[in-house]
């Protein structure tokens, strides 16, 4: 099988970037004023993308309250040391309900303090009223625990848009600049372009070994480790094993490489969900572990991605 014309190694570059950014958007820890960057005050005009977008990349945690309420008062003081503790391995979204009304009834609030946590835009339920902070800790732990199924990196949130200037870093163009200089990011494309993925895998690995984790390098790898399986495939018998086997997370694995390859990633991301809410035990985590693979290839905030992370959510939580 030749290398698919429509799943350029091309495109890498601007997701490489884009996960860079996110990356520098991380490192941060108090924005201007002393304001902690982990505790962020949502309206009705700003949940959609301080929250659910947000959710994309770490847990949010959403506190809704009220001046007038008591109990709000001895609450959100813990949310908030847990947020700061936690530096950025979730963010803790306050949403005042007299002023936000509409927020509040589409959360269906009947009555505060309450809780909820939003993961790869799906809403998981939470509680009501104070809890001593142990059980506070506890809960989080279990958010803490579906984001680590979904894959979402919980080692450091993106803080917002602003922060100190000397924290930003350079923006998504300057990622990408910065990237590229390395000559071994050429000889991967060189590569790429002749075809040679067994020389543009290396080129990368190296890159990777000299700096774990480099988001491009990472991107890029991941997108020639799938051209490298798909190549490897007799598309005559994938999609008949397939068929044939709609419970085995392998055969199912492989048909979904065939369709991501090919563009058709709403299906690719279907298909192991649909396996994901039919199995248990290995076969369940075998197709798990691939999905998230698959969510590597394509860009943190791609809303096919968000979508596929957010059915996911509600099958594990």
């Amino acid at each position: 099988m030749t290398q698919p014309r429509n799943f350029s190694i091309h495109g890498a570059v601007d997701l490489g970037a884009r996960q860079a950014a996110a990356k520098r958007k991380q490192q941060a820890a108090e924005v201007p004023g002393g304001e902690s960057a982990y505790v962020i005050d949502v309206t009705e005009d700003t949940f959609n993308t301080d929250v659910v977008a947000r959710s994309a990349q770490v847990p949010v945690i959403v506190d809704l309250w009220a001046d007038w309420c008591e109990p709000c008062k001895q609450l959100s003081p813990v949310l908030e040391k847990l947020a700061n503790e936690a530096a950025g391995a979730w963010i803790l979204a306050k949403v005042d309900v007299d002023s936000n009304p509409k927020l509040g009834a589409a959360l269906q609030v009947q009555s505060i303090p309450m809780v909820v946590a939003v993961i790869g835009g799906q809403l998981v339920d939470g509680f009501l009223g104070v809890l001593p902070e142990a059980q506070v800790r506890g809960w989080i732990g279990q958010i803490l625990g579906v984001a680590a199924q979904l894959g979402l990196d919980a080692k450091g949130a993106a803080p917002g848009e602003g922060g100190p200037p000397e924290r930003q870093g350079r923006g998504p163009l300057g990622a990408e600049q910065d990237a590229l200089t390395d000559p071994r990011f050429k000889a991967a494309q060189d590569a790429m372009d002749t075809g040679d993925l067994n020389g543009a895998a290396n080129a990368l690995d190296q890159i990777l070994q000299d700096t774990p984790g480099h988001p491009v390098a990472k991107v890029w790898l991941a997108q020639v480790e799938l051209f490298r399986r798909v190549n490897s495939y007799d598309q005559a018998k994938v999609h008949q094993a397939a068929r044939e086997n709609p419970d085995d997370a392998d055969a199912q694995a492989n048909a979904a490489d065939l369709e991501l390859a090919d563009g058709q990633i709403d299906a690719a991301f279907d298909r192991l969900l649909a396996v994901i809410s039919r199995t248990a035990g290995a076969d369940r985590d075998k197709a798990r572990l691939h999905l998230l693979s698959l969510f590597d290839i394509m860009p943190p905030r791609d809303p096919k991605v968000t979508r596929a992370r957010g059915r996911l959510s509600s099958l594990l939580f």
